[in-house]
């Protein structure tokens, strides 16, 4: 069981081999401190950091991500070594946020090799500090143990490094930044600031920046926060091997981040990179359309944001549309909270004076503090539909022009389907809505390979309608939801390079798996019963483990002959039903480590009915990206804090596009064989 560390509050360690996971709402820059019996550093050799990444018994990752791995062996480490701290710094010199409490609390966790977490510490109360101290392992008595420190430094990693007594501080600060610097100039840098004949930010309070990009914070707005999806999850990064991309548009793609399998190949090496499209900075928008009249607003074009193609181009506008829906949502919140709070103060002065409580003079007071709150809510629900008025003709532009990876399943360009020949940017998992507005939906995409795996949640959901109450009517619709999501991926990939493997321990799911089945676009016919559980995961974690060490070790044109190189999907349906302890286990390792070395997991579970287990899941929950087959606004938004209604892109009623998309993908499928 995880120990739920508190600041102070210390937990032994019985293992020598550690990783220590590091989860936060921004790039960070991690590294480890070596001292002795007082806590102080005798040297710049005693310090892991992206710079000198591997130190006697540590390493550390190699750039600033919002996500890392540190490897420790404890017992590697120098004789006058007794402690061990794990440092957690903000990247100087960019543009991202410059204080911890602009961004989510970082989460750290100290694990096993195999996964198994043994004490996480959730870094909360940070202001100002840049940088902070997150965890200390020292040694008493013989023995290891971790502490949940938290102490920060707004002076960041020089005044940190100067309180544990290094005489080099500032040198070696200056180092870690240079480290980082390098580390990002070999990634693309954001696009710059539409100018205003391109700019499509709205006519609001509003920045067209956000608050980490030198801009200010929307009014009402929770304080600047990074710029991050709220579904977008990083990939945590192995030791050794470059940060992951950030999903956002407009950041930076690690250019070698090692993530996706490209494919067989024929004797040769086998590449695990995406191929990633940018290797310098993108070109602005072709003009397609003529300059708007002066006080006009700009006709919307789609394809208008930075990118070296068609597709790129339409990725960085979709979350254009939803930066600037999210802004505008937040400037009308803002201003209404604003006109309430302005009418409450004044009908309570009207209330405080005696001689204005009766009469005529406090009626007229009060008709005037609410004709005032009135007024200020027109002005703003004006803004509002200007600027809603403005994304639905962008939307109308956008959609029918949106290739089949990011199109919805009733759009016209599925009927000209052909199988692609390589891999898009994203894939569409549904779409976004918030309350003010209602008729606009934004595509929800994430990138590909997925970054995390996906739960649809067969569990009550907070349904608008209410529908669905019915569990097995649930079921079934989550289920229909998984194939959906799992033709659209084997849709995406090139013939060969996607394969999809089904537990169903009871047959449950065997109706909404018929397109699946009867295509023959799945591996095998999906496993039933404990042993097909058993062997199936088996497999998978097989694969994994030989992945994993091939590629950590920098052989991986050792894989054994005939290895299939595509990405893997397994669907599990009716978790825990037909799962022993062994297979649980199993099933945490791929849904942890699997998606780095190209195995994917789709959850259908109700996350009730796995309570049995305790808090032994909740790490496999949170790995997961939990989707609903239902409208549901569970989606928070930790950019300006909105909580988004997530609709699942489901097949229409009666339509027989899935069965003709995953046809052509069965006959590509047999020509590529």
């Amino acid at each position: 069981m995880t120990a739920e560390l508190v600041r102070g509050q210390n937990h032994p360690l019985s293992q020598a081999r550690l990783e220590i996971r590091v989860s936060a709402g921004a790039p960070i820059v991690t590294a480890a401190a070596l001292s002795d019996e007082t806590g102080r550093i005798h040297g710049v050799e005693w310090v892991a950091h992206p710079g000198a990444p591997t130190q006697p018994g540590l390493e550390v990752s190699r750039q600033a991500a919002a996500d890392h791995r540190l490897a420790v062996d404890l017992d590697a480490l120098p004789e006058a070594v007794h402690r061990v701290g794990v440092l957690l710094a903000l990247p100087a010199g960019g543009a991202g946020p410059v204080r911890f409490g602009a961004v989510a609390a970082p989460f750290v966790a100290v694990t096993g090799l195999d996964g198994g977490e043994i004490a996480s510490y959730t870094l909360t109360g940070l202001d100002t500090e840049s940088a902070v101290v997150a965890l200390e392992l020292y040694r008493r008595q013989g023995a290891w143990k971790v502490r949940a420190v938290g102490q920060g430094y707004a002076g960041g990693l020089a005044e940190l490094l100067t309180d544990q007594g290094l005489p080099q501080a500032r040198q070696l600060a200056g180092g870690i930044d240079e480290a980082v610097a390098r580390g990002l100039a070999r990634s693309v840098q954001a696009p710059p600031p539409r100018t205003a004949e391109g700019d499509r930010s709205r006519q609001t309070a509003t920045p067209a920046l956000g608050p980490d990009q030198g801009g200010t914070a929307p009014q009402g707005a929770p304080g600047p926060v990074p710029p991050t999806s709220p579904y977008g999850v990083q990939p945590p990064s192995v030791p050794g091997q470059p940060a992951p991309q950030s999903p956002y548009p407009g950041t930076a793609p690690d250019p070698s981040a090692v993530t996706q399998p490209s494919g067989p190949t024929a004797g040769g090496p086998i590449d695990y990179s995406h191929p990633r499209r940018q290797n310098a900075a993108p070109p602005p928008p072709p003009p397609t359309a003529p300059p708007a009249a002066p006080g006009q607003p700009a006709q919307p074009v789609a394809g208008d944001a930075t990118g070296w193609s068609m597709e790129e181009r339409l990725y960085n506008q979709v979350w254009g549309m939803f930066e600037d829906l999210a802004r505008t949502a937040a400037a009308y919140r803002s201003a209404v909270d604003f006109a309430e709070s302005r009418m409450d103060k004044e009908l309570e002065q009207v209330l405080s004076d005696p001689r204005s409580r009766i009469g005529g003079q406090g009626d007229a007071a009060r008709e005037a503090a609410r004709a005032r709150h009135a007024q200020l809510v027109a002005q703003a629900r004006e803004a509002l539909e200007r600027d809603l008025s403005q994304l639905t003709a962008e939307a109308d532009v956008v959609e029918p022009a949106l290739p089949p990876a990011y199109a919805r399943w009733d759009n016209p360009v599925w009927h000209a389907y052909r199988p692609p020949m390589e891999i898009p940017m994203a894939l569409r998992l549904g779409d976004l809505r918030l309350p003010e507005a209602d008729r606009i939906r934004i595509p929800m995409l994430v990138r590909l390979p997925l970054e995390r795996g996906l739960w649809i949640d067969s569990g009550h959901t907070g349904s608008s309608d209410g529908s669905f109450t019915d569990s097995h009517a649930m079921g079934r619709l989550a289920m229909e939801t998984a194939v959906a999501h799992a033709a659209r991926l084997l849709a995406v990939y090139p013939a060969g390079e996607f394969t999809v493997h089904v537990i169903d321990p009871a047959g449950s799911g065997a109706q909404p798996l018929t397109p699946l089945v009867r295509t023959g676009v799945l591996s095998a016919p999906p496993a039933l019963g404990a042993a097909g559980v058993a062997d199936v995961l088996a497999r998978l974690t097989q694969r994994v483990d030989l992945v994993q060490m091939a590629v950590r070790g920098g052989v991986a044109d050792s894989l054994p002959p005939g290895f299939d190189t595509s990405q893997q999907l397994l669907i599990v349906n009716d978790f825990p039903h037909g799962f022993d302890d062994r297979a649980v286990n199993q099933l945490r390792y791929l849904a942890e480590e699997g998606p780095a070395f190209g195995v994917h997991l789709m959850m259908v579970a109700d996350r009730e009915e796995s309570s049995g287990y305790g808090p032994l899941l909740d790490p496999l929950w949170r790995s997961l990206l939990r989707l609903t087959p239902v409208p549901d606004d569970h989606l928070a938004d930790p950019w300006v804090g909105h909580a988004w209604t997530y609709e699942p892109s489901l097949v229409p009623s009666g339509s027989q596009v899935l069965q003709q998309v995953l046809s052509q993908v069965a006959a590509a499928r047999t020509k590529y064989l």
